[in-house]
């Protein structure tokens, strides 16, 4: 890869070095988050072909041999994400100083390691998105993705409909400013009312100080989407993978940076994705009951001659007899020789 020129097109002027920085490969290889990296380079425990790292600011192409924490950084795996129904009572994060239970913790043992796309509370439940590449959960939390978090709140106290809508124009809570939120009244009950709450930015413990401001004390938060993605009818504790497709859909202009590498010619398994295909360079998802193939490429015993494939059949009914069975198409002839 050759060094890119500078912007300018003054071919005298400072190149771009190749590659990628050091903690957006770390990053991208599902170890942590960008800043999670940064923060491992700076404690010395990043090596790049055996000097330990000081800075962040260099960049690597793949070529190099990376060390974290004394483990060969491995290889980038294809982008994945998958929805979590976060039960209340355990923590967004890798390790809890205070000795409480993580939600990685509780995760089934075929799940790799992953990174959430943001964070809930100890007490807030609900859906929480989860992925095997840091890089692609720094872009699905940044508000500029815009898309809309979506909760259903009880809190105890009163409140109008009226006093909700204001909070349309944004609110500044403590010199903090929220932006836009959209806020419904779903029903009283007692003390209490359940309201559902549309937000983008979601910043640290947003909904709670928001309708405090507004004298209400929430009691439970469930988050019901995060942009496309929706809790559905995952129960507490169950966790589902987006298929890829859908992913890439959602990414938009973004998905080409997140998709595979390449797709193998021969139709084979796709790299870094054991017993997956392609059709047309795009990732088809497996189903859960589909048979692997016969050979590799996809092919079964019989189905295919040297120098050609063999003559497809049509599947016909015999009405009089009740019978079914394959034979060529009658019709393939006369279209020859026509």
């Amino acid at each position: 890869m050759n060094a890119k020129p500078h912007p300018s097109g003054d071919s005298s002027g400072p190149e771009t070095p190749e590659g990628d920085r050091i903690a957006k490969v770390i990053a991208r290889a599902g170890v942590c988050s960008r800043r999670e990296a940064e923060k491992l380079i700076e404690d010395g425990r990043v090596t790049v072909n055996g000097k330990v790292l000081k800075s962040p600011a260099l960049n690597v192409t793949g070529r190099e041999t990376i060390i974290v924490d004394g483990k060969a950084l491995p290889a980038r795996e294809p982008a994945r994400l998958w929805r979590y129904h976060k039960p209340a009572g355990l923590v967004t994060t890798a390790k809890d100083p205070e000795g409480r239970t993580t939600v990685f913790e509780k995760l089934p043992e075929d799940i790799p390691r992953v990174v959430s796309v943001g964070r809930l509370d100890i007490n807030t439940e609900g859906l929480l998105l989860l992925t095997n590449d840091g890089e692609l959960a720094r872009l699905l939390e940044l508000p500029s993705t815009g898309w809309t978090r979506r909760y259903r709140v009880r809190a105890w106290g009163r409140i109008t409909q009226a006093d909700l809508d204001k909070l349309k124009n944004g609110i500044t809570v403590e010199g903090v400013r929220y932006g836009p939120i959209e806020a419904v009244i779903d029903k009283v009950q007692g003390s209490n009312v359940w309201l559902t709450l549309g937000l983008k930015e979601g910043k640290n413990r947003e909904v709670k100080r928001v309708l405090s401001e507004l004298g209400l004390s929430v009691n439970r938060l469930i988050r019901l989407s995060f942009g496309p993605f929706q809790i559905g009818d995952l129960e507490p504790g169950d966790i589902k993978q987006v298929p890829n497709r859908v992913l890439m859909d959602q990414l938009g202009a973004h998905a080409e940076q997140f998709a595979p590498a390449e797709a193998p010619p021969s139709g084979g398994p796709a790299p870094g994705r054991p017993g997956g295909k392609w059709a047309g360079g795009k990732p088809v998802v497996r189903k859960a009951g589909d048979k692997p193939s016969a050979k590799p490429g996809g092919a079964k015993p019989g189905g295919t001659k040297p120098g050609g494939t063999k003559p497809k059949l049509k599947t016909f009914r015999d009405k009089k007899a009740g019978t079914t069975g394959k034979r060529k198409d009658p019709h393939a002839d006369r279209r020859r020789r026509t």
